[in-house]
């Protein structure tokens, strides 16, 4: 029995986690429990917990994971900036007189907010806000209207720059690392961020053809299901609106990844750039005009309070110096009379701040668990069951991959990406698989999952948004074409592993 407490624990945290406690305390807590079971039971050695404070230290100082809240801060700017409704009003325009084209509209739009934002969530959301009710109005079929709005919401999972390749790059990382280390190797290779950007460019656009060309053939057997836009604009002038909308995201997505790919710049030196353009692109928008002087006054109440904890600090060393903090609190005091009314930078900034600590106390918890799951013996027990199953890697692949889609019905990527890949990342590296295959074939993976019945979080993402004369089986039943979709993806990626590593390897040929 006690041989087996890993697997109890992972279990166990499972279960925890279904009931609705909150991710981070359940990881840690429940850990720390096993771990004073074990220590009164003599099957866990309490030093383990002893490299808990510079693992901690690792995470604060780690410089990869500031790319987290500066590509969340791009992603709700542009969210708040009316980018996306200018750019699905103005792509409906240019394709809804065709067959098809407003679905094909909502794919290209999902596949531009993707790039721009990383986040599935908001996606889904603001394109289930604006598209659903003018699909459903132009006499779209509710169903094929759902599934096109949540597969195109899902491809902020494998479109860079996405929230969950900032954050498999590091894990896969370390996890390459220790393979390699414990093959013997002691000079270990390492993989980046940019490598799995670079990984996912290929997929994702494949995924969007796959997309578009399914449409396509659903106009053309089904025409009544989506029908053709009467012509209410110029082509011209449908095309130059499409083209000034177009323009901006398209800029800042050249900027970030440009910068990224062509090795001017790390992932986070790239992400600060986007979020400065989101800034910018919001800006240009005229329902922001009160923008630049919210931006002025954040940045000067920001350097007040900066000058204000120099103050504390030196009145720690004397407290002579005491005077000099009236200043800084006048200051501020002054500066609430001229608050600006709107607060869009301070939505932005408390949703970025909100998102960004949920991650950070994620990864808190999965440190302690994954510190007392080792502890445990599980990574050994993990190594030998994968070692054993038949098939060899293909089948200790299949079984990983099988795992992590059930557990994205209940499990949110971060969880999966923070738990579970750092077990089976470094047995599955060690069998000799390529880290950034394996990247992007979790991250394929894990947008499968995100799709389908009835767990998928982005029907739950719509179910939340979308009007009730749309029932929750037709978008079940919307969303299967685009699941079949994932799955000819997913295989044409382990068949061809080169559409996820030649890229890279082109990009970052040393």
């Amino acid at each position: 029995m006690l041989e087996y407490m890993a697997i109890i624990m992972f279990v166990i945290v499972c279960l925890v986690l279904l009931l609705g406690f909150p991710v981070a305390f359940s990881l840690g807590g429940t850990a720390l429990i096993f771990a004073l079971i074990g220590h009164l039971s003599s099957s866990f050695d309490a030093d383990f917990l002893s490299a808990l404070p510079n693992r901690l230290f690792g995470i604060m100082t780690n410089e990869t994971l500031i790319a987290v809240p500066l590509f969340v801060f791009m992603g709700v700017m542009l969210e708040r900036s009316k980018v996306a409704d200018n750019l699905l009003t103005s792509m409906s325009d240019l394709f809804g007189q065709f067959r098809g084209g407003l679905a094909i509209s909502v794919v290209i739009v999902g596949m531009l907010l993707a790039a721009s934002t990383g986040i599935v969530g908001a996606t889904v959301v603001t394109m289930g806000l604006l598209s659903l009710p003018t699909m459903l109005k132009r006499g779209y079929d509710p169903a094929i209207s759902s599934g096109t709005i949540c597969a195109a919401g899902t491809l902020g999972q494998i479109i860079p720059p996405s929230i969950i390749l900032v954050l498999l790059g590091d894990v896969l990382s370390s996890a390459y690392q220790q393979a390699q280390l414990d093959m013997g190797i002691f000079s270990p290779e390492t993989i980046s961020v940019g490598d799995l950007f670079a990984g996912a460019l290929i997929p994702g656009i494949l995924l969007v053809g796959l997309y578009i060309v399914y449409i396509i053939f659903r106009a053309y057997i089904t025409p009544q299901a989506l029908p053709q836009a009467p012509v209410t604009v110029d082509m011209k002038v449908a095309f130059q609106q499409a083209l000034k909308n177009l323009l901006p995201p398209m800029l800042l997505i050249f900027a970030v990844l440009g910068s990224i790919l062509s090795g001017a710049a790390t992932p986070t030196e790239a992400a600060s750039v986007g979020a400065v353009g989101a800034m910018m692109l919001a800006l240009l928008q005229q329902e922001n005009s009160n923008l630049l002087k919210e931006i002025f006054y954040y940045l000067i109440e920001s350097a007040v309070l900066i000058s204000g904890f120099v103050c504390i600090y030196y009145i720690s060393l004397d407290w002579r110096f005491f005077p000099s903090l009236l200043l800084p609190v006048i200051a501020f005091w002054q500066l609430r009379k001229y608050r600006p009314v709107s607060d869009v930078i301070k939505t932005v900034m408390v949703k970025t701040m909100e998102v960004t600590a949920m991650v950070f106390m994620i990864l808190v918890g999965a440190s302690i668990f994954s510190l007392v799951f080792r502890g445990f013996g599980g990574d050994e027990l993990v190594q030998a069951w994968l070692s054993d199953l038949p098939g060899g890697v293909f089948g200790a692949m299949l079984i990983v991959m099988l795992i992590m889609f059930l557990l994205g019905f209940v499990l949110d990527f971060i969880e999966i990406t923070f738990v579970v890949v750092p077990i089976v990342g470094p047995v599955l590296l060690a069998m000799g698989l390529d880290p950034v295959w394996l990247g992007i074939m979790i991250a394929l993976n894990l947008q499968t999952s995100f799709l389908t019945p009835p767990f998928g979080f982005a029907l739950f993402y719509l179910r939340g948004v979308a009007h009730k004369s749309v029932s929750t089986l037709q978008i079940y039943r919307g969303v299967m074409p685009f699941i079949v979709l994932q799955i000819v993806a997913i295989a044409a990626v382990a068949y061809w592993p080169a559409l996820a590593t030649w890229l890279p390897s082109v990009i970052f040929a040393e």
